[in-house]
């Protein structure tokens, strides 16, 4: 049997899952200014996706790079649910929010 495909799809769906908090966490400490970070992050992932030779490493880079990428909007998506009100804004960063 091979479990390679199921490896991946659980992986996927943790690692999906796993940048959901980060962007949240993101835009509370730091707002939008990291948005570089993930696309530097997302292209050396992929970059380095397309060396590896083992589909599993190679697969498991991919998505991580790709959600990444994702990222970068939603970190931008995420502001606009912080000044709607959907999630609590930083008091620290309180004059960041007046800037719209």
């Amino acid at each position: 049997m091979y479990y390679e495909g199921i490896i991946i799809a659980i992986s996927t769906f943790l690692i999906i899952g796993l940048f959901h908090p980060i962007v949240i966490k993101a835009e509370y400490y730091t707002g939008t200014r990291l948005w570089w970070l993930f696309l530097l992050i997302g292209i050396i992932c992929l970059a380095i996706a397309l060396f590896v030779e083992d589909i599993l490493f190679s697969s498991l880079l991919g998505v991580t790079g790709a959600s990444s990428l994702w990222s970068i909007g939603e970190l931008f998506e995420q502001r606009k649910r912080v000044l709607k009100g959907w999630f609590p804004k930083n008091p620290k960063r309180a004059k960041d929010y007046d800037k719209q």
